[in-house]
């Protein structure tokens, strides 16, 4: 019915579409008017080596291997790449499986904004106001439908979202460029420390190299000398040792001691009790346990009688601390005796100043020249090294560690300056901040350019989704939500996080972070695309560079 009654109109098309003056074939799109000018021929605008009569254009026969010809009518809808092979008449490939040159049928939208309708909707007796609000796809009136123009209230309306999605545009831009010179700062002061840890470490590898040179001169000066060890001799140590041990064997003995007479009272008050027992008891009661008792309490009470004289010797005089009076005199055992070291010293007390001078130098630069050229053994250690040594020792190994935790300070700065901040560094403002959302049983959270977890709203750990790895940028195909919380279509930022928390029996966890513009940040939605793979979508000022300003037109199919 609908093919007939396109054919009925047909002659009216042709007449208004061609033969009038000053207009164009129904259907045509304001970027294809120059093919369709009025004239007496038209030439298929993908194969203009075929040239038609002008009576041919939307006579609803596909005449144009492209289907240019039909910009008004649905005859060349199914005409595209993927269709079956049909013998088509003029067509230099002889079928349709070609692509069509137009997009679909124009609606003009008077009041509102043009779009092109799918081919197919065309005369197919529904009025897709969505696409075509003036209902001009609906020429025909199949099934006695009649589309009125709607373009005034529904225009009216989506200029009022348009606006909101203008303001609320304008007000996520402005707040990117408050976050980009935010960013642009911190950079700022990370390029700040840099220059400022370089300088420092410039100036401490300076002083190491001053503190080492100085070090290396003193141990030369003092590797001659013959230095006294600080701290008692192997006798000294020795003697500490076992007075160590005996004290620790004092304490313990006096432990012993304390439980001993603790044990002591306890068998007194017992042997007490036993013999009130024996002394009160019936011995007319006939009672053998009692009687058995009795007996041997008399045998332990004779016992005891005949071992009274085995006395142990009293305790207290060992317990006694030691000294000159009691125990060990330890101080018998202290080093005094006189050193090598001390002979040497007094010896050169005796020899005139400049002799005792010229014979030390002499001495200590041929014991330094013996000891480099490795004839003799240097036998000095660190514990036995002298104060100026260590001294210079210790001085040059501070400041050694301080090139070193300065070095790896800056190694951190250059990381961070060389991190993936995306565009205008606008993550930077945001790293280790976190947003979250509660989804089922679970709390969704993002953390900026750390890492995303998965916490269970029952209590215990997190669960690690994964770790921030880099920015890229993928296709989205989604239609818009209402509310505007959504990725839409187009290219959008994405942040991957990757190698979080093994799956188990599957892979890492890892999380891809899609963005769309919003005025803050939020995140709206999680899913699991598959095993162990998850999708955040979130809203954020970042995200409002890679948006096109709001005002698009409809998606042109």
């Amino acid at each position: 019915m609908r093919q007939s009654q396109a054919l009925v109109l047909l002659g009216i098309i042709a007449q208004n579409g061609i033969a009038k003056a000053a207009t164009l074939p129904r259907g045509v799109g304001p970027e294809f008017v120059k093919f369709y000018e009025i004239k007496e021929t038209f030439a298929c605008i993908a194969h203009p080596s075929i040239i038609l009569k002008a009576s041919q254009v939307n006579d609803n026969t596909c005449d144009c291997p492209d289907g240019s010809d039909e910009p008004g009518t649905a005859a060349c809808a199914l005409l595209d790449s993927a269709s079956p092979v049909q013998p088509l008449p003029a067509s230099l490939s002889g079928s349709t499986n070609t692509t069509n040159a137009l997009p679909g049928f124009w609606c003009a939208n008077k009041g509102h904004v043009g779009a092109y309708v799918p081919f197919l909707f065309v005369n197919d007796g529904v009025c897709d106001y969505d696409l075509c609000c003036d209902g001009t796809e609906e020429y025909g009136n199949v099934g006695g439908v009649k589309c009125a123009n709607k373009c005034a209230e529904i225009g009216k309306e989506w200029r009022r979202v348009e606006k909101e999605r203008q303001d609320n545009f304008e007000r996520a831009s402005k707040r990117r460029r408050t976050m980009v010179k935010e960013s642009k700062e911190l950079r700022r002061q990370v390029e700040a420390r840099i220059t400022k840890i370089e300088g420092e470490i410039r100036e401490l590898e300076q002083k190491e190299a001053e503190l080492k040179a100085k070090f290396d001169e003193v141990e030369r000066s003092e590797r001659g000398k013959i230095v006294k060890p600080e701290g008692p001799g192997k006798l000294g140590v020795l003697a500490g040792l076992a007075k160590t041990r005996v004290n620790e064997l004092r304490e313990a003995l006096a432990d012993v001691v304390d439980d001993r007479r603790q044990l002591q009272d306890k068998v007194a008050e017992l042997e007490g009790i036993l013999s009130t027992f024996k002394v009160e008891y019936n011995p007319n009661f006939n009672d053998e346990g009692v009687k058995k008792a009795v007996r041997a309490w008399e045998d332990y009470a004779a016992k005891k009688t005949e071992d009274v004289g085995e006395e142990v010797s009293d305790l207290d005089e060992i317990m006694k601390e030691d000294g000159e009076s009691s125990g060990i005199n330890w101080n018998e055992f202290q080093e005094d005796a006189i050193t090598d070291t001390d002979i040497l010293y007094s010896f050169e007390a005796y020899l005139p100043g400049p002799l005792r001078d010229f014979l030390h130098g002499k001495i200590n630069n041929l014991r330094v020249w013996l000891i480099e050229n490795g004839m003799l053994a240097d036998t000095v250690s660190k514990e036995g090294e002298s104060q100026l040594v260590k001294a210079a020792r210790e001085a040059h190994e501070a400041a050694t560690r301080d090139v070193q935790s300065k070095r790896t300070a800056l190694d951190e700065e250059k990381r961070d300056l060389e991190k993936d901040y995306g565009t205008d560094d606008i993550f930077r403002i945001l790293k280790g901040k976190c947003t979250s959302v509660e989804a089922g049983e679970y709390e969704y959270e993002l953390c900026w350019m750390t890492q995303t977890t998965q916490k269970s709203k029952k209590g215990g750990s997190s669960t690690n989704m994964g770790n921030f790895q880099k920015v890229s940028f993928r296709d989205s195909d989604e239609e818009e939500r209402h509310d505007g919380k959504g990725l839409g279509r187009g290219k959008r930022m994405v942040l991957e996080y990757t190698n979080g928390q093994h799956c188990w029996n599957g892979p890492n966890r890892r999380t891809d972070v899609w963005l769309a513009c919003a005025e803050t940040e939020e995140l709206w939605r999680v899913s699991e695309q598959e095993k162990c793979v998850y999708k955040m979508e979130v809203g954020t000022p970042a995200a409002c560079d890679t948006l096109a300003q709001p005002g698009h037109v409809k998606d042109e199919l």
